[in-house]
């Protein structure tokens, strides 16, 4: 009576509730197992290789040239762009007076052209009334020679007065005085021609420097209407109308949607083997039913993730190699709308040319 009340009792049901728990997980597991066993296997060919990556595109910084306020942004995140349109403005008022003073400066240098061009056309006419004077004096010098010349030959009969020889002496000396004042009289004035002609230079010099100004100055103010580079869509709004920036600060952020690429890794033995323009497959985790082709672009020559040391070969085999297999652009262009980056999936890089691509890697970018 006591056995059957102890095989009956609660310890001893829990006991056997828990063995038969347990057997039922152990089947449990082995047919989870067998299934296991009996599904196909997604391994690649020899030939084709995969690692995990995330899209990528090239961004652009829309930034400001020079200082100043922002006075309005035309697009907001998410918006599409084409290249030459404007996505923002700068307050232009400091610009613009200083395009008119600038201006201005430039007509007074042009006038200032024009009085230096007068000052050589007087310096001219000054040199050409000296060098008239100067041939007067010169005759004027041959004809009292000449006179002194016969007034000698008369005194030697005595048919002059000393005292007209001396006199037609002096009017030689006279003469002669001023031819040589007349040649520096000439002198004088080719310096003056040559300091106006001077200043001509210089004020042209001036009204060159003072179009610079203003084409500076215009350029800044077609600066300040901040335009798309390329095509792409708007990421971020780093800043908002009414801020001030820098010069060189940040307004947008764009991405190039027909520059669009996906990073990757691979293994030493695996990087080594794939070669540039190599055909990849690319399938992201929230389109599965889509296969997007790309080409390799690039290959790291410097490992990613080095160990402390490499002397070994398994050691070297442990460095990964960063590559980018980018997307063509037309391909991009037809569906623009739907391209995103930031998502993850897997590339299927081909590092034999001879390996055919298995079925669930044919491409398919539409249904």
């Amino acid at each position: 009576m006591q056995e059957g009340l102890s095989n009956n009792s609660p310890k001893t049901m829990n006991k056997k509730f828990l063995l038969r728990a347990g057997l039922i997980a152990i089947a449990a597991a082995a047919a989870f197992s067998g299934w296991q066993a009996l599904q196909p296997k997604n391994t690649l060919p020899a030939g084709l290789a995969s690692g995990n990556g995330r899209m990528e595109a090239v961004e652009i910084d829309v930034a400001a040239r020079t200082s100043g306020r922002i006075k309005e942004i035309l697009v907001n995140e998410g918006d599409f762009v084409q290249p030459g349109q404007v996505l923002a403005r700068m307050d232009t008022q400091v610009l613009e007076a200083q395009k008119r003073e600038a201006q201005a400066q430039l007509e007074r240098m042009k006038i200032g052209i024009e009085t230096a061009q007068s000052g050589v056309a007087q310096a001219v006419a000054e040199k050409e009334a000296a060098q008239a004077l100067l041939a007067q004096r010169q005759a004027e010098l041959d004809a009292a020679i000449k006179r002194l010349d016969r007034t000698e030959q008369l005194a030697t009969k005595g048919m002059v007065t000393l005292q007209g020889l001396d006199d037609d002496r002096t009017r030689v000396q006279s003469a002669r005085a001023a031819v040589g004042a007349g040649k520096a009289q000439i002198a004088a004035v080719s310096a003056a021609i040559s300091n106006a002609r001077s200043q001509v230079v210089a004020a042209r010099s001036a009204v060159a420097a003072a179009k610079a100004t203003v084409e500076r100055i215009a350029a800044d103010i077609d600066d300040s209407e901040l335009k798309s580079p390329r095509e792409g869509r708007v990421q971020y709004r780093i800043v908002q109308p009414g801020e001030v920036l820098s010069g060189g600060g940040k307004v947008l952020n764009l991405i190039d949607l027909t520059d669009v690429y996906m990073t990757f890794f691979l293994p030493t033995q695996l990087a080594g083997r794939v070669a540039l323009g190599a055909d990849v497959r690319l399938v992201l985790d929230a389109l599965p039913d889509y296969v997007i082709p790309a080409k390799v672009s690039f290959v790291a020559d410097v490992a990613q993730f080095t160990p402390k040391t490499v002397e070994t070969t398994e050691e070297r085999q442990k460095l990964m190699f960063r590559i980018k297999a980018r997307i063509d652009p037309e391909l991009l262009r037809k569906h623009v709308r739907q391209v995103k980056t930031g998502l993850p999936g897997v590339a299927y890089v081909r590092i034999d040319p001879r390996v055919d691509w298995p079925a669930q890697l044919q491409i398919r970018t539409s249904k």
